[in-house]
């Protein structure tokens, strides 16, 4: 839509109180509007779907205060003076994923991120499916990224040691007319790479998943869609990067940049002043702020929450792979979630997708848990929401145009953004995370050669997980190290020993959450009830400190503040 056109139609929609004009190959949208809606609504009827030109949103919203981004509390100078080759502004799993690339050449990594531990935003909020791209437009970033990506998710999980299925994913459709023309989706799909959507007949569908919706006629299949643990792989990416010379500084902020004549000369952090040659943009809904930071803001971040539900592993057997419904309400620019068995075997339910101004509220509605069962029992009816055991709020960060940014600063020449990343960002994140270190490769290239890292080491070793082992290993483990044998969680089956590995990993969190991402103790039916006062109890005892010095996530999240009674003989 050309410029005046969109002037018009934007009068015309919201009073003369926004008004689009263009400027250095993006369009900026100004005004006032009361309604975030209103203003995720301007701004998309002035985008255009997968286009460079990208939409800022400059709309003022009025009458409510926008929450101000929450940083750590910690001030020192450790990186004071540091002067990386590259800085990584992210602890997701592109940042995670991009850091280890780039130790694949000898260059300097560091990698910085404001919370506790890693993967704490939409890395480790998210259903962990691994995308066909059955769904994606040709043409887009997405779906050059998503083939790419899904075909290298068996070795890169084999590298770095984490749990990954190819469960398959299913779409069942109500409609039988519509058959022939999803014959010819099906073909079409093929022809732009993804070569494995096949069409199942319903008695081939219900043979292979039983459980689902009755009325189902057909559905299409794409078996190289799987799943794995978004965070436990955003962690191994990064101990890998770490084994690799790389450096993780958790709690650490981006407050600021110095920015002169198209080049970022420092980088201020509550942890002290860094002076990197190349900076990457990896912040997720932070990345508009962090491009502004460095005077190269040309795309705008609009946050969209996704809640899912995690369910008791005992109603595992209702879909065995992923599965989903065509056609339910809802959907607009979604998937419009599903039911996927996790590399756990619990069920997830989720996610659906809510326009938001907060891009820190976790908090999870009623309402939307509400409308993700009544959307997904189209897909499995006998799906019950007395089988969830916890529930957690993800946000996303996609631009208005729906794709995601891989590009170098097109006025800051020593940045490079990887920005907009939403669904399908997990399964993309390999094949970006090569395209994205080869961008500050060449960069750091300009100035001399780059060598190649000879001693790189793409092996990873990860915790032992002894409840999957056959007994005889598991016994081996235990003769070993007795402290296997000691089971702390009883629901995960997750032992001491398996604790004190996570406390002594390349990079350890010792809080009660960073444990339960890396091993699970807490994960299961009781959400931690028996297990959290076990776990905090080897936390303390490994760092010699009190049990009111340990914390369940971040720094104000006090579990214990002092003894309720006085010890023997005081």
């Amino acid at each position: 839509m050309n410029l005046v056109k969109l002037n018009k139609k934007l009068n015309i929609l919201y009073g003369g109180k926004v008004k689009a004009r263009e400027e250095d190959g993006k369009r900026i949208l100004e005004g006032e509007l009361s309604d975030w809606s209103e203003i995720v609504a301007a701004c998309t009827l002035a985008s255009e779907r997968y286009s460079t030109t990208h939409v800022v949103n400059d709309i003022k919203l009025t009458g409510t205060e926008i929450p101000r981004t929450r940083l750590p509390h910690v001030t020192d100078k450790t990186l004071e003076g540091r002067k990386p080759d590259v800085l990584i502004i992210g602890g997701g799993i592109s940042g995670a994923s991009i850091a280890r690339e780039l130790t694949r050449w000898n260059i300097d990594v560091l990698l910085v991120e404001k919370e506790s531990d890693l993967a704490c935003h939409a890395s480790g909020r998210n259903d962990g499916e691994v995308h066909p791209g059955i769904d994606l437009g040709k043409g887009s970033l997405k779906q050059r990224y998503v083939i790419r990506g899904n075909a290298m998710y068996d070795r890169v999980c084999k590298e770095l040691d984490v749990p990954f299925k190819r469960n398959g994913q299913y779409v069942g459709f109500t409609k039988g007319f519509l058959k022939p023309l999803v014959y010819l989706y099906a073909l079409h799909r093929k022809s732009i790479g993804v070569k494995d959507t096949v069409i199942l007949s319903k008695k081939e569908l219900f043979r292979r998943e039983p459980n689902l919706n009755p009325n189902f006629k057909f559905a299409l299949f794409n078996p190289s869609a799987g799943c794995v643990s978004p965070y436990n792989l955003t962690i191994a990416y990064a101990e890998n990067a770490v084994k690799n010379g790389a450096q993780v500084s958790l709690l650490t902020a981006v407050t600021g940049m110095d920015v002169e004549d198209g080049k970022i000369l420092a980088v201020h952090t509550n942890r002290g002043t860094i002076y990197p040659k190349v900076v990457v943009n990896a912040a997720g809904c932070f990345a508009e702020e962090v491009a502004a930071m460095a005077k190269d803001r040309f795309y705008s971040v609009h946050p969209r929450r996704g809640t899912n539900s995690i369910l008791d592993k005992k109603a595992g057997f209702l879909v065995k792979g992923i599965a989903g419904i065509k056609g339910a309400k809802g959907t607009k620019n979604t998937k419009g979630g599903g039911i996927l068995n996790t590399v756990h075997e619990n069920l997830l339910v989720g996610p659906d997708a809510i326009e938001t101004f907060e891009r820190e509220n976790f908090a999870t509605e009623k309402e939307s848990i509400e409308k993700v069962f009544a959307k997904q029992k189209q897909t499995a009816p006998t799906l019950s929401e007395r089988d969830i055991i916890t529930y957690f709020t993800g946000v996303r960060s996609p631009t208005f145009e729906e794709d995601f940014v891989i590009e170098r600063g097109r006025k800051t020449r020593n940045l490079v953004h990887c920005a907009g990343i939403q669904s399908p960002g997990l399964t993309t994140a390999p094949a970006v995370a090569e395209d994205v270190a080869k961008l500050c490769v060449d960069i750091l290239s300009e100035k001399g050669a780059v060598a190649v890292n000879d001693r790189f080491d793409p092996i990873r070793k990860g915790i032992p997980h002894l409840a999957a082992m056959p007994m005889k290993e598991r016994e081996e483990y235990i003769r070993k190290n007795p402290d296997y044998g000691v089971i702390v969680c009883r629901c995960e089956e997750v032992s001491k020993g398996e604790i004190l590995d996570a406390l002594k990993s390349p990079i350890c969190v010792p809080t009660v959450d960073g444990i339960k991402r890396r091993v699970r103790p807490g994960m299961g039916r009781c959400q931690g009830g028996f297990c959290q006062p076990l776990v905090t109890k080897i936390i303390a005892e490994f760092l010699r400190k009190e049990l009111s010095e340990v914390r369940k996530n971040e720094e104000n999240s006090v579990i214990v503040y002092s003894e309720t009674k006085g010890r023997k003989g005081e």
